[in-house]
C-alpha cells in the first residue's frame, strides 16, 4: 500500500469523532491492506512495534527541530518560529514539505513497508554517530514525502499520531472487517437485527480475547483474516510472549467482600511488582502487568527459579517486593521500581536492593493452559510444582475462611507486614485474562478512593521551582481512549529528597519530575507544554467539584500526588464516568 493512503485515512479518522465512524474507516483501510495488514494495524496505534516489545524508535518531539531542518533545508530558526505558533512538529513538517523549493528528483512513492521499515532501523542503530545515523532515516522518508505524508512520518516518529484511535476502535475495527461482512449463507441467512447485534458482539469478544492472550493488533489481525472467529476464539499463550493479567476489583470492605463468595480465599495484596514468570527448560522470561520485559534486570531470577519450579514449562505469576538490606523491611513499590528501569550497573542494583518473589497463580503447564479451571485447582497445581525458599522464592501467604474474624486478623497481619490490604478470591472463578471481575478477585484496603490520572500537560515553574516543571495537568479517560483535563495539581511534590532511609521514601520532587517529563514534551504555549500522557500518578482528594474549566465536566478540590504508578499503563487511567461516579457517592454523602 502507498504510504499516502495511510495518511489520508490518518487525515480522515483525525476529522470524525464518532467512534462508530472511525471503526469504519479503518475496517476499510484494513481491508484493503493486503501484505501490510499487520503494519497498518501497528501504525494506527502510533507504534511500529506491539506495546511489549523493547524495542522503540526513540527520538523525542523536540529532535524533530533538527530532522526537519535537515529534511527540508529550511533554517532551524524558521522551524522554531513555526512550531512556536502552531505546537505541532507534523503540521510544520506538513507545510514546510510543501513549501520546499528542491524536491527529491525521480523519487517512488513511498509505501508503508517503506516508512515502517526505516522507523524500525532507527530502533536498531546503536554506537559512535548513532543519533546522525537515527535522524538520518527519518529525515530521509520526510524528503521524499508529500506534504501529507510528511505530517504523519513525523507523528508516528515521536508516537502521537492524534487521530483518536484507541485499542478500543482498532478492536471493532478488525472485527468489522474480517468478521462481519460475510456473505449471508455464511451467516446462516440471519438477517434480524437482534441476531445481527449478537454477531457483532461474539465478533467483538473473539477478537478481544485473542488479543488479551496476543497483544498485538497487527497478529490479531491477521489471525481475524485468514482464520476467522474459530481461530481468534483458539488462541494461545506463547511461552517467551507476556499476556493481559486478570485484575481485582475494589471492594467497599472485607465483610462485602467475603459475602461475594461460596468458597474464599484471602491473600496478602503485596506491596510490590506483579510479575508473570515464562518457565521453558532452562529458559525463562519475567513480564509485567504492563508487558514490559524485566528477565535481565533480575539476573538472581534465574537461580530461583531453577531451584524452586520443578515445571519443564510453566507461566506462573506473583508479586515481587523489595527490601532494604539494612533493616530487612519491604521497600514501597516505588523504590523496587528502580530496578525494573534500570539498564545499567545490573548487578550493582541486584546487591543494593534484594527481592522476594510471592506465588500466588499459575495458568499454564507443561504445555496446557489452566484459564478454565477453578483456582482451587490451580492453586493445587502451583504448589505441586513449587519448592519454596522461604523469605525468597515463596508461596503468597493464603488462608481460605468466610469467617469475618479469622479473616480481620490475617488483614491485620498483611498491614502490620508494611503490606497493603488483601485480595479475596472467589475458589471457583476461572481465571479471565485482560479482565477486573467481580467474580473472581477482590481487592480490600484501607485507603480513601484514590484516582489513577495521567499527566497531560504541565506549567514551567517560577523562583525556587524555576527549570523545573511547577504545576501538572491531569487527565482521565472518556470511552473512546481520549484524555480530559480534570484538575491542576502541585502538592505532594518535593523541593528536595526527604530524610527517609535511603530507598525507602516515597517522595517524588520537582526535579524527578521534570526530568522524567520533558521528553514527553509535544508542544509548548509560553509556559504551558502539552505532554504525551506517558505518566500515570496516584492522587488523592479532598473533593471533586462540577467545573465547566475542563473537558471532563469535573474538577478535583485540592488533589495531591501520592506517588507514581510506573506498575501501571495509561490505558489503565481512570475513566470520567468513574469520577462522575465518585462525585455521586459523595454527594449522597453529603446530603445524607
Amino acid at each position: 500500500m502507498k504510504f499516502m493512503e495511510f495518511a489520508d485515512g490518518c487525515d480522515e479518522l483525525a476529522k470524525v469523532p464518532s467512534k462508530l465512524k472511525k471503526a469504519d474507516i479503518i475496517a476499510e483501510l484494513l481491508k484493503k491492506s493486503g501484505d501490510d495488514l499487520c503494519m497498518i494495524a501497528t501504525l494506527l496505534q502510533g507504534r511500529v512495534f506491539p506495546s511489549f516489545d523493547e524495542r522503540e524508535v526513540g527520538i523525542a518531539a523536540q529532535s524533530m527541530e533538527k530532522i526537519i531542518a535537515q529534511a527540508t533545508g529550511f533554517p532551524h530558526d524558521e522551524i522554531r518560529k513555526r512550531f512556536s505558533k502552531i505546537g505541532d512538529f507534523g503540521l510544520v513538517a506538513e507545510e514546510l514539505v510543501g513549501k520546499k523549493k528542491q524536491r527529491t528528483l525521480l523519487s517512488s512513492p513511498l509505501t508503508v513497508k517503506k516508512v515502517f521499515d526505516n522507523l524500525r532501523k532507527v530502533a536498531e542503530v546503536e554506537g559512535k554517530g548513532s543519533q546522525e545515523r537515527k535522524f538520518a532515516l527519518v529525515a530521509e522518508l520526510i524528503a521524499a514525502a508529500k506534504p501529507l505524508e510528511a505530517k504523519y512520518i513525523v507523528r508516528v516518529t515521536i508516537g502521537d499520531l492524534r487521530i483518536g484511535v484507541a485499542e478500543g476502535i482498532l478492536r471493532d475495527a478488525i472485527a468489522k472487517a474480517f468478521l462481519l461482512e460475510q456473505p449471508a449463507q455464511d451467516r446462516h441467512e440471519t438477517q434480524n437485527e437482534g441476531d445481527l447485534m449478537q454477531m457483532k458482539k461474539a465478533a467483538v469478544s473473539a477478537v478481544e480475547w485473542a488479543w488479551f492472550l496476543r497483544p498485538d493488533y497487527g497478529e490479531v489481525a491477521e489471525i481475524a483474516r485468514d482464520k476467522g472467529i474459530s481461530g481468534l476464539k483458539n488462541a494461545k499463550v506463547q511461552l517467551g510472549k507476556p499476556y493481559h493479567v486478570l485484575l481485582a476489583e475494589r471492594s467497599p470492605g472485607l465483610k462485602e467482600a467475603l459475602e461475594s463468595f461460596d468458597k474464599v480465599a484471602l491473600e496478602f495484596k503485596y506491596d510490590g511488582a506483579r510479575i508473570i514468570i515464562h518457565k521453558k527448560g532452562s529458559r525463562h522470561w519475567v513480564f509485567t502487568r504492563r508487558l514490559e520485559n524485566i528477565t535481565r534486570q533480575f539476573p538472581e531470577l534465574k537461580e530461583m527459579i531453577t531451584k524452586s519450579v520443578s515445571a519443564d514449562e510453566c507461566i506462573i505469576e506473583g508479586e515481587m517486593l523489595g527490601f532494604n538490606k539494612s533493616t530487612g523491611k519491604p521497600m514501597p513499590f516505588q523504590s523496587l521500581s528502580q530496578r525494573i528501569k534500570r539498564k545499567y550497573d545490573i548487578e550493582k542494583m541486584a546487591k543494593e536492593i534484594p527481592i522476594q518473589v510471592n506465588l500466588f497463580e499459575i495458568v499454564y503447564l507443561d504445555g496446557k493452559e489452566l484459564f478454565d479451571e477453578p483456582l482451587h485447582e490451580r492453586w493445587k497445581k502451583l504448589k505441586s510444582i513449587i519448592k519454596p525458599v522461604k523469605g525468597k522464592f515463596q508461596l503468597a501467604e493464603h488462608i481460605e475462611t468466610r469467617d469475618l474474624k479469622e479473616a480481620e486478623k490475617f488483614y491485620k497481619e498483611s498491614l502490620a507486614a508494611s503490606q497493603e490490604g488483601l485480595i479475596v478470591k472467589n475458589l471457583d472463578a476461572a481465571y479471565l485474562p485482560g479482565r477486573r471481575v467481580a467474580g473472581g478477585w477482590l481487592k480490600v484496603k484501607p485507603v480513601m478512593e484514590t484516582l489513577d490520572l495521567a499527566i497531560v500537560g504541565a506549567t514551567w515553574g517560577t523562583g525556587k521551582r524555576a527549570g523545573w516543571f511547577g504545576s501538572l495537568l491531569l487527565g482521565c479517560r472518556d470511552a473512546n481512549g481520549n484524555f480530559l483535563r480534570c484538575g491542576m495539581i502541585g502538592t505532594g511534590i518535593k523541593e528536595k529528597k526527604g530524610k527517609a532511609v535511603e530507598g525507602e521514601s516515597e517522595d517524588v520532587t520537582f526535579e524527578q519530575l521534570t526530568k522524567l517529563l520533558k521528553p514527553k514534551i509535544i508542544e509548548q504555549h509560553g509556559s504551558e507544554v502539552r505532554l504525551k500522557p506517558d505518566v500515570l500518578v496516584e492522587v488523592a482528594y479532598e473533593e471533586i467539584q462540577e467545573s465547566s474549566n475542563y473537558e471532563s465536566g469535573y474538577a478535583l478540590r485540592f488533589p495531591r500526588v501520592l506517588k507514581f504508578r510506573p506498575d501501571r499503563s495509561v490505558d489503565e487511567c481512570d475513566t470520567v464516568d468513574r469520577i462522575k461516579r465518585l462525585y455521586g457517592q459523595q454527594k449522597g454523602k453529603i446530603r445524607g
